[in-house]
């Protein structure tokens, strides 16, 4: 970790005026005690202690004082702020009044899940690949979203003003020490990606945190919404966060590669294949947590919907793409099924936990499902090549999760018990509310 008197100096040498040391809620959400720059000699002295009863997921009441700890390599400069009170962010982690790690804290969590490989001296590595969308309102009042362009997927216009958009958020996001490795259009219309190169999964949950609120604050400064609501727009594809992942060791040579193999796969590799399988059902409701997650994962937009693994399918739930030149740095599981609004750290932590589990079961990997249209197959023959279905509702995604103990024992008691407490509340108001479309249905032949 870099020296306090470093970021100090650094600090001083941007003229950054205010720090906002940011931590994430059990959802996602970013939260932030603001502090004056002069201050963070002290808080790195004696801390900064705040209130976590009123954060989802932190405490009761009677154990409410929290205390900050910044993370001194995740230092950056807000490029958005202005200049005469400039700002940078540093990502805290969060413990409890008698110094120990706070276990409700999502960022501490998947820390500790990471020390399980990291005794073995191997590092998890990921790519994430979030979707988003730049829309404007249909009217000043209206919540409708209408997209930004009239692009399609990889398309270039030199005087396309999403693409200049892009550029921005792209040049910011590298100012701020994210290694983008690409952005372009999506399918859909108004539908943007940026890319990652694969970085340890504590870094990358930070990337993902970080592109989420700069994109969104970027894209306000230019009128516009940016939004990763994984289907926003009814009819055309949504978006997901399509996720690389490697475990590699310290000595660089990736875990997951074997030249003797037809898909260059290790027996490691195979088995964290079979237990992310294993435990795609209760995964669901981490990587894809809401209502809207669940209108993204229907067949016939390029969403993966059954559980199955493939090499060349794209709708199948995990792929291993073909490795580029250097093999060995490139073989890679790719699961297709988290979407955006997931809170990363979780996700992660729970996509270690899975591939963990299926390699130390050492559980049997089926075989690819390669060149097959399964969205066309009937339930009798997905049955006959035992292809399970992912959950067709966040309802049904929090029951998968209730029963699984090996994902629950990752989470631990506080940030499980928060979780499903959130996102039941989520179903409910969701379930009570009456839409458009009941309305238009139902209202004359009712």
């Amino acid at each position: 970790m870099k020296m306090t008197s470093d970021i100090l100096k650094r600090i001083a040498e941007d003229e950054v005026k205010f720090i906002c040391l940011q931590f994430t809620d059990v959802t996602g959400s970013v939260k932030s005690v603001d502090v004056p720059a002069k201050r963070m000699e002290s808080v790195y002295e004696h801390g900064i202690w705040f209130d976590g009863s009123s954060v989802e997921g932190f405490a009761r009441i009677q154990e409410s004082d929290m205390r900050l700890k910044p993370d001194n390599d995740t230092y950056a400069v807000l490029p958005w702020s202005d200049p005469e009170r400039r700002r940078a962010r540093i990502f805290c982690d969060i413990y409890k009044p008698d110094g120990s790690p706070f276990p409700g804290d999502p960022r501490g969590n998947l820390k500790r899940v990471l020390t399980r490989i990291e005794k073995s001296g191997w590092k998890f590595n990921i790519g994430p690949e979030p979707e988003f969308f730049l829309v404007k309102k249909n009217g000043p009042n209206a919540i409708h979203p209408v997209p930004h362009d009239v692009g399609g997927y990889f398309d270039f216009s030199a005087s396309d003003e999403a693409q200049r958009v892009r550029n921005e958020l792209m040049l910011a996001l590298d100012g701020m020490g994210l290694n983008v490795e690409m952005g372009h259009h999506e399918v859909a219309l108004g539908q943007h990606e940026i890319d990652f190169r694969f970085v340890d999964a504590l870094r990358a949950a930070d990337d993902v945190v970080t592109l989420k609120y700069t994109v969104k604050a970027l894209a306000a400064q230019n009128g516009l919404i940016a939004t990763f609501m994984p289907k926003p727009i009814f009819g055309i594809n949504g978006s997901g966060m399509h996720t690389h992942q490697s475990i590699f060791t310290e000595k660089g040579t990736n875990l997951f590669y074997n030249a003797n193999d037809p898909h260059c796969l290790s027996e490691m590799a195979y088995g964290f294949i079979a237990g992310q399988m294993e435990h795609a059902r209760g995964m669901a409701a981490i990587v894809a947590p809401t209502v809207n997650s669940y209108k993204r994962i229907v067949p016939g937009y390029e969403a993966p919907v059954y559980i199955c693994w493939a090499q060349i399918n794209r709708s199948a739930m995990i792929r291993i793409p073909e490795p580029g030149l250097g093999r060995e740095m490139s073989t890679r599981v790719e699961l297709r099924f988290p979407d955006p609004s997931c809170n990363p750290y979780l996700a992660f932590a729970v996509m270690l936990a899975a591939g963990l589990d299926g390699m130390e079961k050492k559980l049997s990997c089926p075989p690819p499902m390669n060149n097959l249209n399964i969205y066309e197959m009937d339930k009798q023959e997905l049955a006959k090549l035992g292809i399970a279905q992912l959950p067709g509702s966040l309802a049904e995604a929090l029951e998968e999760l209730s029963k699984d103990e090996i994902l629950k024992e990752t989470l631990g008691d506080e940030i499980y018990e928060a979780f499903v407490r959130a996102k039941r509340s989520e179903w409910n108001k969701y379930r009570t509310r009456v839409m458009d479309w009941e309305v238009e249905t139902y209202l004359e032949i009712a």
